[in-house]
């Protein structure tokens, strides 16, 4: 039985000399675990339960283990000078949130490995050599975005069972812009729907993007997850259009539907990986995970902010329901 998650919104001179010295070779000896982040509402929190759970295989902050998180802060331009800064760290290993943070790790170096938080079709955008054997120095968690592009459309029909017209905004920096406008038309082509694609470049953008649609709304934008949540959850709101994501960090920033993964075993999925190549292992042979679990996410109350009525069958499906 499917539960239903409900949310209510609301000598003295010697030891002078020798500690200093023992104090900078402990620290020499402490591996660095280096974080490269897409900006989103989840962040946080994803590092927090990171560091929880490597708590709990032993890693202590400051004593066995020591970390350096960096992100673009909404800037992807950002990403391969942050990426090349923890290089020239020294890091053990990096963490890479999105697959923009996975590919301007990948720039940076070839020889530190890097564990994919969260990417998307890794093998597609050439990444990994393969999910059983990624080969290089590339492993983690990849996820099926184009898979759940595809279901968002099939969702936005549900949701306006007469919809002619969605429209796909697309984070063009972001190299998986393309497959996810690919799955997102031959999906709608199956039911005869239009897409409408909206190109964003850069997150200034967006407030004119959305401008523009309101002017003949379509039924549902479907939004790319390495765009900023909450920002187009606040103009979706505004312009009273639908947005339905592949991230339920849409959904929790003000965004009223979304299809994702269940992400709460990535964090202890993740700090798994770190502890095995810390620990020796290479990334080339650590097979890549998929999810295996994914829940339907709506906000009732940007349904109401939106004069939007979710059908019954489709209210019936979600796991997760925000009121």
């Amino acid at each position: 039985m499917r539960r239903r998650t409900l949310i209510i919104a609301s000598g003295i001179a010697n030891a002078a000399v020798l500690l200093p010295l023992t104090t900078r070779a402990q620290h020499a000896s402490i591996p660095t675990i280096g974080g490269l982040a897409v900006a989103s509402p989840d962040t946080q929190r994803f590092w927090r339960d990171l560091r929880a759970e490597l708590g709990k295989l032993g890693y202590e902050d400051g004593k066995t283990v020591r970390y350096d998180i960096r992100s673009d802060e909404g800037d992807l331009a950002r990403l391969d000078a942050l990426a090349r800064g923890l290089v020239r760290s020294k890091v053990a290993v990096i963490v890479a949130w999105f697959t923009p943070a996975v590919l301007a790790a990948k720039r940076a170096t070839h020889n530190i490995p890097i564990v994919m938080g969260a990417a998307g079709d890794p093998v597609a955008i050439g990444l990994i050599d393969s999910l059983a054997h990624p080969g290089g120095n590339v492993t983690g968690i990849g996820g099926l975005v184009p898979d759940l592009a595809g279901k968002c459309v099939d969702l936005s029909r549900d949701l306006v069972p007469k919809a002619k017209r969605i429209a796909a905004l697309v984070n063009v920096p972001d190299p998986f812009s393309r497959p996810f406008l690919d799955k997102i038309r031959a999906e709608a082509a199956t039911i005869g729907l239009v897409v409408e694609p909206v190109r964003i470049k850069q997150a200034g953008e967006l407030e004119a993007a959305f401008s523009a649609l309101a002017k003949d709304p379509p039924a549902t934008v479907i939004v790319q997850p390495s765009l900023p949540a909450r920002r187009v959850a606040e103009l979706a709101i505004r312009h009273r259009i639908a947005a339905v994501g592949l991230a339920r960090a849409l959904v929790d920033a003000g965004g009223l539907m979304s299809y994702s993964s269940d992400d709460s075993d990535l964090p202890q999925q993740v700090a798994d990986f770190i502890d095995r190549i810390l620990k020796g292992a290479r990334p080339a042979d650590l097979p890549v995970e998929q999810p295996t679990h994914f829940e339907l996410a709506i906000n009732l109350k940007t349904a109401q902010a939106i004069g939007l009525s979710i059908p019954s069958p489709l209210f019936q499906r979600a796991d997760t329901v925000i009121e």
